[in-house]
């Protein structure tokens, strides 16, 4: 059996927002970047991007696939199969405007 089937089939994905000011996100595979302002991360159900205002990484436990954020929530979205490749494109755009 692949890995990454492998690993997708022991867990659950979940998302929880308590008050837009903690997330606690399961199935998560990998976190691929973050800062004050956004989080992009992969789950199981596909990658995640979270905005919002002063965001922190309070825990991330890869071996569980657990994710916690604490901060002031905007926006939380699934992006299709393409979204990590137009995350890093708007990324770069930021960069040189």
């Amino acid at each position: 059996m692949d890995k990454s089937k492998e690993f997708e089939n022991n867990f659950n994905h979940a998302v929880q927002i308590s008050e837009r000011k903690t997330v606690l996100i399961t199935g998560v595979k990998k976190l691929e970047n973050f800062d004050s302002k956004e989080f992009f991360l992969e789950s199981i159900m596909g990658f995640i991007l979270i905005k919002g205002e002063e965001l922190e990484l309070l825990k991330l436990d890869t071996f569980q696939g657990t994710l916690s954020i604490k901060g002031k929530v905007n926006s939380l979205n699934y992006l299709e199969a393409g979204g990590k490749k137009a995350n890093k494109e708007s990324m770069l755009s930021k960069l040189f405007k």
